[in-house]
């Protein structure tokens, strides 16, 4: 299994990246401020203009380090560098012809909605265990055994659409109950459905970012096995969208961020302090409130579990990289199946 390093996020907006040897320099105001070994880092994310040294970034590009540049105020995409392509080239071909199969893509598909439904149940029943008194449990419950019962029904639709279609009547029912699961700070982080673009409360904030994050995660790892990120098999192609990422992103989305978000409220880690609103309503996080979601995250994806399929315990940061090894070896035709991540 592949070893987890260090995600080198760079929130300061004005900071620009150099090399030094073989140090990553972050420079502030004509001066030093930050020294990491490269041989510790695993792929760099800025927030910001200043920019990169061609040296920085070359040796980026030799290393296969993914370079990343987010709008500093909303988390937006900019642009990313990454080296050279990766991995067998029979693999990629065979990615393009099964993309173009559409029984294959409708059975991928109904086993990726199936397992969000699936996680997105288990985030609920695991509320309802661990806080029984602290919640409208039969509310919960209720909504629990509608998502139980559609999870079988994925695999009675015909086309993608129609289960595109099907998926998002169940994510509004998941996102019903999400409120209810906030225990805490109850004034200043309140749900009441999924907004995007923009984000237009707090939650909503935090769940944008951390999905963009979780997203280059996921086209890391597809490289990284050989995969092309931007040849999906449920989302439908687009230019410039790494649609097999968004697609595996489906899967982990309850498991790696809304439970994430969810426990930084309850812990009091994050507070109201940590956002501020624009005008025209949009919802953006204060420098202050992306350090201690950073920090905080790559604190979680240090956190050891036994994957659900493999039987072997790896990092939460490592669920990516697991389930694109087992895609890579399901379009080789090594494996039956490819088994999506399940809560356990």
């Amino acid at each position: 299994m592949r070893k987890l390093l260090n995600t080198l996020y760079i929130t300061t907006p004005k900071s620009y990246l150099s090399l030094d040897g073989e140090n990553v320099i972050v420079r502030l105001d004509d001066e030093d401020k930050f020294r990491l070994p490269f041989i510790n880092v695993e792929s760099i994310i800025c927030f910001g203009y200043m920019g990169v040294s061609p040296a920085l970034m070359g040796k980026c590009v030799d290393n296969n380090i993914s370079l990343c540049f987010l709008n500093p105020d909303n988390g937006k995409f900019l642009a990313r560098v990454t080296g050279k392509t990766k991995g067998n080239v029979f693999l990629r071909k065979q990615q393009y012809l099964l993309s173009d199969n559409e029984e294959f893509c409708l059975d991928f598909a109904k086993e990726i909605v199936a397992a969000k439904i699936y996680n997105s149940r288990f985030l609920l029943e695991r509320t309802i265990r661990d806080n029984r008194e602290k919640i409208d449990t039969a509310k919960l419950v209720r909504t629990s055994e509608i998502l139980k019962d559609s999870i079988n029904y994925c695999y009675e639709f015909q086309s993608k659409d129609k289960l595109r279609g099907y998926e998002g009547v169940q994510a509004k029912q998941y996102f019903k109950v999400f409120d209810d699961m906030i225990l805490h700070q109850k004034e200043d982080f309140y749900f009441n459905e999924r907004s995007k673009r923009p984000p237009l409360d707090n939650i909503n904030c935090m769940l944008s970012y951390l999905y963009t994050i979780l997203s280059f995660d996921i086209v890391a790892a597809l490289e990284t096995v050989g995969l092309d990120p931007y040849v999906g098999f449920y989302h439908e192609l687009r230019s410039g969208r790494a649609s097999l990422a968004v697609d595996l992103i489906e899967e982990l989305r309850s498991y790696m961020v809304d439970r994430f978000v969810i426990s930084l409220i309850n812990l009091k880690k994050i507070n109201h302090a940590d956002f501020f609103e624009k005008e025209g309503g949009a919802i953006l996080m204060s420098s202050e409130g992306r350090k201690k979601i950073l920090t905080a995250w790559q604190e979680r994806k240090k956190e050891i579990i036994t994957h659900p399929y493999l039987k072997e315990k790896i990092e939460v940061g490592l669920i990516p990289y697991a389930q694109a090894q087992l895609l890579a070896r399901f379009i080789r035709g090594d494996n039956d199946e490819y088994p999506p991540f399940l809560c356990k």
